[in-house]
Formats: C-alpha cells, sequence, structure tokens
C-alpha cells in the first residue's frame, strides 16, 4: 500500500497522451483512459478470485488497451498472461525500488 502504484500508472498514461485526470480505481475495480492508445488500469485487492462471471466484467478492459493490472494474483489462471510486471516497494528515506521484469508471472508478489 502507498508504494506508487497509480503515480507509476499516471506517468504512463501521460506519456502515452492521456490528458484526462488519473485516478485510483481501488473504489471502483477500474477506469478506461483515451489517449494515443487507450489506457486500463484495474485494482483486483479486493477480489479472492476472479470468477468466470466477475471476468466478464473485467474483460472490456483487455479490448485494444494497454493494462495495468494492480494485484493480479486474483486474476491467476483467467487474466491474460503478463507482458511487464512492475513491483514498486518502499526503499529507504522516502524512496522508491522499481523493478521491471519481462514475461513475467501474474503471480509475482506485491511491495509493501
Amino acid at each position: 500500500m502507498g508504494s506508487g502504484k497509480t503515480t507509476f500508472v499516471r506517468g504512463a498514461c501521460r506519456a502515452l497522451g492521456v490528458t484526462e485526470p488519473v485516478t485510483s480505481p481501488t473504489f471502483t475495480i477500474g477506469h478506461r483512459y483515451h489517449g494515443r492508445v487507450d489506457v486500463s488500469h484495474l485494482d483486483l485487492f479486493r477480489f479472492r478470485d476472479v470468477s468466470a462471471a466477475e471476468w466478464g466484467d473485467l474483460e472490456p478492459y483487455f479490448d485494444d488497451a494497454i493494462v495495468f493490472v494492480e494485484w493480479p494474483e486474483a486474476g491467476v489462471g483467467v487474466l491474460p498472461a503478463a507482458r511487464v510486471a512492475v513491483l514498486l516497494q518502499h526503499g529507504d528515506g522516502g524512496t522508491r525500488l522499481v523493478t521491471i521484469e519481462r514475461d513475467a508471472d501474474p503471480g509475482f508478489r506485491h511491495g509493501d
């Protein structure tokens, strides 16, 4: 919590031409933004796992978009394979540590 997930997505959205406000999807599950390419931002923190019915609600976020998924562990076996995993952790003195893994396992662990 508080490791900078939304801030990271906000920066990526700006780089992709999104001009609208980018906010945390914690209480809404997902947001879709329009830029040079569409960007979806999902937060699965409140899910234990993602059922087939819930996947039906999430699937449109993956259509023709770059998708950022917070807490993807809940979607293991249902979500498309991760292309890149970004691990954000608290560092010393208020810094953040960012680890990027290509072709990552969607069950990777989260930072603080």
